[in-house]
């Protein structure tokens, strides 16, 4: 019988697991993380891909691995072999037509590094969502079959990834086993792929033959059936490449505040997440847009206080100066700070199945600003096929194309070449709250540098005063025929009688002379609202009561003029009458040519119109004479002053 170990070599041995176990998991804990992306044409294999690496990286439980055997068995497309593919594809509809339709992400890891995997769906009408899967990856692999070799699809999402700022780029020709490993195959398609690429101005790739069912070149192990190849296989490759944040922590420190950290008297911080550079105490900064500087006192984690941090993480700062922060705000290094300006150059990606509407308002979220945005009309769409500017006066579903973007008052940003989180924003429907196109900024408009704002020494209060009101933009907004000027000719006439200075804003009378230039197209109606809008806020600003008739039918841009003034300034009344009332009267005949066609885009015939929701009063002209209407809203703007 062997003699017992000695209790202190126990003892021994027990420490060095214990500190190997340490070692792991410190390791673990600092690995870093790659996010990428596969993408490509319809059936270049990017679901197999991924099912192949979360299989060979041991991500599979044994009864995920079970469910994998059964369900590839019944399904049938790979001969009774395991089929990777249904690992990824999770929807219903992609496991029956055998195709990616939304953007799926996928976790794991190796000794080396951890991976978020996003596989993106390769059909055209599903772009959206490979911009979705594109955005936030630091790395694109697009598949090819070695079969079809490069096809439209590859050319388009070598595009976007591209124009998304990817410049890390992984051509995996794929199926490789289909066409006997040949290597004069695989060189024809590499040298195909290189003259696109750098028409594009992709400045290199890295070209890995590969078997996504067999599982050629993807793990360590370099295949014996591709003797000819002598470069790194993916998962080596994937290991090493350098991650965006290393060298995101090369460029200027700017941290986009998320809130205010304030848990009692004693301590007030700034959170948010570091998207460039690093900080270190008593390093000066800048509080934009304000420009207010001081130095960083303290940077606070999770764990304490840190002598240092760096891009990609989350922290709070901590300030010497009692400086004017909030969210929205950005902390940059002082010497190098991003810039401010209110129009741009962007490039627009459409997301949303209804068209841009140029002018109308749209939130814009750029890190953590949020302000309200107009898209002009476009200079031009880029066919992302031919790389052709094309002529464009909207934007559709899936279509790119660059225009100018104002904003209703300055944001910090950068070009999305440098900085994705101050380049890189979305447009949110104001009214839905959905998110209708993604985009990135180029460079802010010469004008907007040159054009400031000249304070006056006369405020808009004392013009108030002199007049002794309170102004108000009241807007009345109803069909054609519903009886929007009478009421509010009878409402001026009656705040005459009480001395009130107003002015009366028509939508015929408008049409003479501002707005003579705009027809009736939606796009045309919402630079008539808007322009309308503008004169309404310069009046108020004067002290005036502001009166506007017009049919104004979208709620945009209602909500458009309701955010240019003052909280309580806009007051919607809605002119409730039905379509056939209004119909009836036809004072002007403009129903009877709708009707027979010689009139288009008229409201409520073949453009809509969106009723209010929530206005401030509402009056219906089949109930109320114009006087009653008039006396009925007299009385509940009350009192003036």
């Amino acid at each position: 019988m062997a003699d017992a170990p000695q209790t202190g070599q126990v003892y021994e041995t027990d420490a060095l697991i214990a500190e190997d176990i340490d070692a792991y998991l410190d390791t673990h804990q600092h690995k870093t993380m790659l996010r990428f992306i596969t993408c490509g044409s319809v059936d270049d294999g990017k679901s197999t891909l991924i099912g192949r690496l979360l299989y060979d990286s041991k991500m599979i439980f044994e009864d995920q691995l079970d469910a994998l055997e059964s369900d590839s068995k019944r399904v049938g497309t790979q001969g009774g072999e395991i089929d990777f593919a249904l690992l990824v594809d999770g929807l219903a509809a992609e496991r029956e037509q055998g195709i990616t339709i939304d953007v799926a992400y996928r976790f794991f890891n190796t000794e080396k590094r951890k991976f978020i995997v996003a596989d993106c769906p390769g059909h055209e009408q599903y772009t959206r969502n490979m911009v979705t899967g594109a955005s936030t990856a630091d790395l694109a692999v697009i598949l090819i079959d070695a079969r079809k070799g490069v096809l439209v699809q590859t050319r388009r999402h070598s595009y976007i990834c591209h124009l998304l700022g990817i410049r890390n780029i992984v051509l995996a020709v794929n199926k490789m086993d289909l066409v006997d490993y040949s290597q004069e195959v695989f060189e024809r398609i590499v040298e195909d792929y290189r003259g696109f690429a750098e028409s594009i101005g992709i400045e290199s790739f890295t070209a890995i033959p590969i078997s996504g069912f067999k599982g050629d070149n993807i793990t360590s192990s370099p295949s014996h059936h591709t003797p000819w190849y002598d470069g790194p296989s993916l998962i080596d490759h994937l290991e090493t490449v350098e991650v965006r944040s290393a060298v995101d922590r090369q460029k200027p420190f700017r941290m986009p505040v998320q809130w205010v950290n304030r848990p009692n008297l004693d301590f007030r911080g700034f959170a948010g997440l570091i998207s460039g550079g690093e900080i270190r105490p008593g390093d000066p900064v800048r509080v934009l847009p304000s420009g207010r500087t001081s130095t960083v006192k303290s940077i606070v984690m999770w764990e304490g206080e840190a002598d240092e941090a760096v891009a990609g993480q989350s922290v709070t700062l901590t300030l010497a100066d009692e400086v004017d922060c909030s969210r929205g705000d950005v902390i940059a290094t002082a010497d190098d700070p991003p810039q401010v300006a209110d129009q741009f150059e962007a490039t627009i990606v459409w997301l949303a199945d209804q068209d841009l509407q140029v002018g109308r308002g749209y939130w814009l979220k750029l890190a953590t600003q949020t302000v309200s945005a107009t898209v002009q009309e476009p200079k031009y769409e880029i066919d992302v096929n031919s790389r052709e500017h094309l002529a464009a006066k909207t934007l559709s579903l899936n279509e790119i194309g660059v225009a100018e973007v104002t904003t209703d008052k300055p944001i910090v940003f950068e070009p999305y070449a440098d900085n994705r989180a101050l380049g890189g924003f979305i447009l949110v429907d104001k009214i839905t709250n959905a998110t209708v196109a993604a985009g990135m900024l180029n460079f802010s408009l010469r004008r907007s540098q040159n054009v400031h704002w000249q304070a006056t020494d006369i405020t808009r209060e004392h013009h108030a005063s002199l007049k002794n009101q309170t102004p108000r933009v009241l807007w009345f907004t109803g069909l054609s025929g519903s009886g929007k000027s009478t009421i509010a000719n009878e409402v001026e006439k009656r705040l005459a009688l009480m001395n009130r200075h107003t002015f009366l804003l028509d939508g015929d009378n408008v049409r003479h002379g501002l707005n003579k230039d705009l027809g009736f197209t939606e796009a045309d109606r919402i630079e008539n609202i808007r322009r309308v809008g503008e004169v309404a806020k310069l009046m108020t600003d004067a002290g005036l009561i502001v009166l506007t008739a017009f049919i104004s039918p979208f709620r945009a841009e209602r909500q458009l003029v309701r955010d240019m003034l003052a909280e309580h300034e806009f007051i919607e009344i809605f002119v409730d009458t039905p379509l056939e009332v209004a119909e009836e009267r036809d004072v002007k005949g403009l129903y009877r040519k709708a009707r027979e066609g010689k009139l288009k885009n008229f409201t409520g015939i073949d453009s809509p119109y969106e009723p209010p929701e929530n206005p401030e009063i509402r009056v219906n002209t089949v109930e109320m004479t114009p006087e009653e209407a008039a006396d009925h809203i007299i009385q509940q703007i009350l009192p003036l002053k």
